[in-house]
């Protein structure tokens, strides 16, 4: 599929913006921002119409709250979005719920009337979709069953969305908490890819027309290896040896930034690039991009520019990783890696 292709463009990664409420307020918080709705819309139109955006940006993920709004001109977001020259994702999981039958794990929910709402999104300029099954490392987990389950539900998922005419991103996303080594998450992430590969192959799913969006392989936070974290090459290997079974005919690999500081996620995705892969390999960061810029904007009118400047900013330094070009060098000097203002588009 050529929008699926067109995600995962050479240069080119994506921006998930796509927190829900309640996450989005306690981020705004923490960082001395009110809250309020108007703010949520506010942070997100800051992020979007970020000059020149579109050089390192193919597309843009919001949630289902967001996918609705508009921007202080009255553009709907997915309109702004297509005129900024980027795509528009939506998230259509309706998050987690309890899994019968395990120790507290859980599974994605959403599914029922999934279709209709594809195409409705669809028709109302959506291109791609997101679904998010989560999966814990820890003493006995993930369970089989939890693979299973998250497994079928992201395959009936991509199903409806190419159905509707959408591009399912995949997102089996692995949470290296507590004290796993880098290799029982390697392992870890390599069962849960087979499992996934394996139902959306039993479910029909065109792979060409997807794109998985897994975890970067670390070690849990509290493992001993932690505290520096190992070498962005040993991340990329181990990375790299989860991918070994995926089909050839995938149309791309974007990765989670998974909690890890914008600098340490963009080093890691530079060692990815060094080996020579069949899929393209980008990014699809959320807080591996938005943070520096939240942290700069602040929510004050009069620090608008500086927020997007930072998220330029963090997009610039994943295309250099992407190109082969990135080093921790170019972190030191705010003057490098800017994206360049694009032409304004009519609106007066």
């Amino acid at each position: 599929m050529a929008s699926a292709a067109a995600l995962v463009a050479p240069g080119k990664g994506i921006l998930a913006t796509d927190e829900n409420s309640t996450i989005l307020s306690s981020r705004l918080a923490a960082a001395g921002v009110a809250p309020t709705a108007e703010n949520q819309r506010a942070y997100r139109e800051m992020l979007v119409t970020t000059p020149g955006l579109a050089g390192g940006v193919s597309g843009v993920i919001v949630d289902a709250g967001t996918f609705g709004q508009r921007l202080r001109d009255g553009r709907p977001f997915p309109a702004a979005l297509a005129e900024l020259g980027m795509m528009t994702g939506v998230k259509v999981d309706t998050g987690a719920g309890p899994l019968p039958g395990t120790r507290g794990e859980t599974v994605t929910e959403g599914l029922d009337g999934m279709l209709a709402r594809l195409r409705e999104y669809a028709g109302l300029g959506a291109q791609f979709a997101t679904w998010r099954a989560v999966l814990r490392i820890g003493p006995g987990m993930p369970s089989p069953l939890a693979v299973r389950a998250n497994a079928q539900a992201l395959a009936r998922y991509a199903g409806a969305c190419q159905e509707a005419g959408l591009v399912p991103v995949v997102e089996p996303a692995v949470l290296m908490n507590g004290s796993p080594s880098l290799g029982h998450s390697e392992t870890v992430s390599s069962l849960v890819l087979l499992e996934v590969m394996n139902n959306l192959h039993e479910y029909g799913v065109d792979f060409s027309g997807v794109v998985l969006r897994p975890s970067m392989v670390l070690p849990g936070s509290g493992s001993a290896a932690s505290p520096g974290y190992p070498d962005p090459a040993e991340v990329a290997a181990a990375t790299l040896s989860t991918l070994s079974g995926l089909p050839a005919t995938l149309a791309g690999v974007a990765f989670l930034s998974g909690g890890q500081r914008p600098e340490r996620a963009t080093a890691n995705l530079a060692a990815l690039q060094h080996s020579l892969q069949l899929w393209p390999l980008t990014f699809a960061f959320c807080r591996g991009l938005v943070d520096p810029a939240l942290a700069a904007w602040r929510g004050e009118p009069g620090r608008w520019q500086a927020g997007q400047c930072a998220l330029a900013r963090r997009v610039a330094m994943n295309v250099a990783a992407l190109a082969g070009h990135y080093t921790p060098d170019l972190e030191l000097n705010p003057a490098d890696g800017y994206l360049p203002r694009p032409q304004r588009v009519g609106h007066g």
